[in-house]
Order: structure tokens, then C-alpha cells, then sequence
């Protein structure tokens, strides 16, 4: 491991946490692919695995920032082991629910009882902030945990798919339901990394959504959202027309491989100028990189096209949490990363579901044009709200720009 990355685990516990981050995130990527998998295996409908992947997202999308600002509130162990509990429950019941082909409307709100799942990745990135704020190793520790998100979601529809396509339909989404729960049980043990709590009376100003940048860049990954959601199904469905179904999971792998590398890259560099253009510059390439899908014929040649996709995915997420720091006072910082992923979410949920009747419809080559205008979204509300994350929240501007400035100075 470079230096760089070695020096974050200087820290007492810094170790423990990021293992335990990493065995509750499994389920990030893990679930919705799993569920579609599930569903398409059971009952052959790629229309309502999508739209049960879509209900998912949606009710985390919802539920996903209420429980970030408890946690701000009153501590990650006091919320996270409850709604994990919620969460497990849900996912029992749609289980059982697919096995036993009960009415489609006991599935949806199984489903929807998911939406409790807490964003593990946000809670991870608190911790960090807490040790490093201010500093240009917070820098690094979001390029870090952008690098952990990919290998999640390099090796999680890998083992998702694989299983539920060779053992048993269920079996995917049951492991990352176990993952999830070891997860957050072990996460929540270790209190003394455990950022303090911010109490009623610090919460001023209302939701962290209020701030200006935070909502363009809620919008703009609720587009982006629904690239990622679409993707997953239709390269699933591809799969299955070109005959190799279970061969969804290692393209979807190399399409998190891209990013991964590009992100342990980024978290080496020391980056100069302003965050938020890096930031359009990432959402721009994102957009760009989805129109040779609508040419793909084989599974290898849409491969190398979902590597050159990825690329451009960690070092955008990684300057987005960056910019949530920039943006959102810090009683509210774990709720203003759960937004971000509350954008994601939506646009899953859009993206699965859009990409489910695109395939029912036309068939999934067809499909990749639900990337495609995502893509477009996202770089138009990209443009048009750049003005606003040039304005950060009073005194929280280039916090990490300005600390390396001093840094270097020293050193010289």
C-alpha cells in the first residue's frame, strides 16, 4: 500500500473501523442486482425485478437521510443497531415472499421496508472526518473509501449473481443481508471512533438540504443514480440475451475495476485549484463515456467500455464528499452525505426501473439509452448549478487546499 494510504491507519482504531465499513457495505452492491437476479430467475419478469429495485432505492432514498440526521443526533450505535434490525426483517420477508410466489404487492412492500438499510459509507466517512478534518489526509481517506465502494462493487455482483444463479435464487440477497448485519454490529461496537453526537440544539438552520451546493449536487447524482441503475439491469439482461447470464457479474466487475484504479490513483495526488471544477470535469466525462454503450454488440467489447466508464466515477464521488464538507455545516455532515447517496438512490430506483420497461419493450441493446440521456442530464444540471458550489458555507472553503498551501510552505 503507498504511503500515503499507510499513514491514515496511524491512527487507534482507524483499522477497525474501515474493515467493519467494508463488510457493511458489501450489501450496497450486492442487493439490488441480487433482487433483479432473484426475481428475473423466479418468475422471468425483468419489468418487476426492476421496478422491486427501483422500490428499494426509493424507500432509501426517503428513509436513508432521516436516519443520518438521527445518527447526528444521537449517535451511530444508538440508531444504526435498530434499523439494521428493521432493515433484516424486510429483507426476510421478501425472501420468503419470492420463494413462495406470494402476490407482487407483499414483495413491494418488503421491499420498500429496505429503505432503513443506514449508508454505512457515510458513517465510515464521519469517522474519518472527525480524525483528519482540516487536513490533507481527509483528502486521501475519501480517495480510500471511494477505492473500498468500488472493490465492493467489483467483488459483490460477482458473489451476488454467482450465487443466485448457481446455488439457489435466494441466495445473493441472503448474504448480503448477513453481511449487512455483521457489518454494523461490529461497526457500532467500537465507541471510541465513534464521532460525539450533535444534540437538538446545534441543529440549526433546519435540514443540511437547505444549502444551495448541496442540492445541485443531490440533483446531479440523482442523474447520475440513474446511469449507475440502469447499467446493472440492463447488463444483466444483455447477458442473458447473448446467453451467458451469470458472465453479468465479472463485466459489471471490470466496470467497478476502472473506477477503483482511477480512484487509488486520485487519493495519491496533491490537487491544486478548485474542487468544484474537478467536479464538473468528472460528471462531464461521466456522460460522455455512456455513448459507446449504444454500440456494443458482445459481452467483451461492452466490458472494455464499462472500464473506460469507470474511470471517471471514484475521483467524481471523491470530490463530491469534499465538496458535501464545503457545504453543509459539520452538526449536519453525516445527513449531508447520506443526501448524496439519497440522489444516488432516486436515480437507481429510476434507472432500474426505466431500464426494466426499455428491455420488456424493445430488448436490452435498446436499453443502454437509458444511460445515455442520464449521462446528458446530469452534465446539463452539472452546468447550470456550477455557480452555486462556487459559493460555500461560511468559513468552509478550501479547507484542504488551503491547509497543503501552508504545508509547503513550511517545508520549504
Amino acid at each position: 500500500m503507498p504511503s500515503p494510504y499507510r499513514a491514515l491507519f496511524a491512527a487507534p482504531g482507524a483499522k477497525s473501523f474501515s474493515a467493519a465499513g467494508f463488510l457493511g457495505r458489501m450489501p450496497l452492491s450486492m442487493t439490488g442486482v441480487g433482487v433483479v437476479t432473484m426475481v428475473s430467475q423466479i418468475t422471468g419478469r425483468y419489468g418487476l425485478a426492476g421496478a422491486l429495485s427501483a422500490t428499494i432505492a426509493l424507500a432509501a432514498a426517503v428513509l436513508g437521510p432521516q436516519v443520518s440526521r438521527l445518527v447526528d443526533r444521537h449517535g451511530q450505535r444508538r440508531v444504526l443497531r435498530p434499523a439494521v434490525l428493521v432493515a433484516v426483517t424486510a429483507m426476510t420477508g421478501l425472501l420468503l415472499t419470492a420463494h413462495f410466489r406470494l402476490p407482487d404487492w407483499v414483495l413491494f412492500v418488503c421491499a420498500a421496508g429496505l429503505g432503513s438499510v443506514p449508508s454505512v459509507g457515510a458513517m465510515v466517512r464521519a469517522r474519518w472526518a472527525a480524525l483528519y478534518r482540516g487536513t490533507p489526509r481527509l483528502h486521501t481517506a475519501y480517495s480510500y473509501e471511494s477505492v473500498i465502494d468500488e472493490v465492493c462493487f467489483i467483488f459483490g455482483p460477482i458473489i451476488s449473481i454467482g450465487l443466485s444463479t448457481g446455488w439457489f435464487p435466494e441466495a445473493g440477497p441472503l448474504l448480503a443481508a448477513c453481511f449487512l448485519t455483521a457489518g454494523v454490529l461490529w461497526l457500532t461496537s467500537q465507541r471510541a471512533t465513534e464521532p460525539v453526537p450533535h444534540p437538538r440544539g446545534q441543529h440549526t438552520g433546519g435540514s443540511a438540504l437547505r444549502s444551495h451546493g448541496l442540492q445541485v449536487l443531490v440533483v446531479t447524482f440523482a442523474a447520475t443514480g440513474t446511469i449507475f441503475g440502469s447499467v446493472d439491469v440492463v447488463t444483466v439482461a444483455f447477458a442473458d440475451e447473448q446467453g451467458h447470464k451469470a458472465a453479468a457479474s465479472l463485466v459489471l466487475a471490470v466496470y467497478a475495476a476502472g473506477s477503483c484504479a482511477a480512484g487509488a490513483v486520485f487519493g495519491l495526488l496533491r490537487l491544486k485549484g478548485r474542487a468544484e471544477r474537478r467536479w464538473l470535469l468528472g460528471i462531464c466525462t461521466t456522460a460522455v463515456s455512456m455513448i459507446p454503450l449504444l454500440l456494443v454488440g458482445n459481452l467483451p467489447f461492452l466490458a472494455v467500455a464499462l472500464f473506460v466508464a469507470g474511470l471517471s466515477i471514484a475521483p467524481t464521488m471523491i470530490t463530491t464528499m469534499s465538496l458535501v464538507e464545503e457545504h453543509v455545516p459539520r452538526a449536519h455532515l453525516t445527513e449531508g452525505m447520506s443526501w448524496v447517496s439519497t440522489g444516488l438512490a432516486v436515480g437507481v430506483a429510476l434507472g432500474s426501473s426505466l431500464a426494466g420497461w426499455v428491455i420488456d419493450a424493445a430488448g436490452a441493446r435498446a436499453g443502454y439509452g437509458v444511460p445515455a440521456v442520464a449521462g446528458a442530464v446530469a452534465a446539463a444540471v452539472g452546468f447550470l448549478g456550477y455557480r452555486r458550489l462556487r459559493r460555500p458555507a461560511p468559513g468552509r472553503g478550501g479547507t484542504v487546499e488551503r491547509h497543503s498551501e501552508r504545508e509547503e510552505r513550511h517545508v520549504a
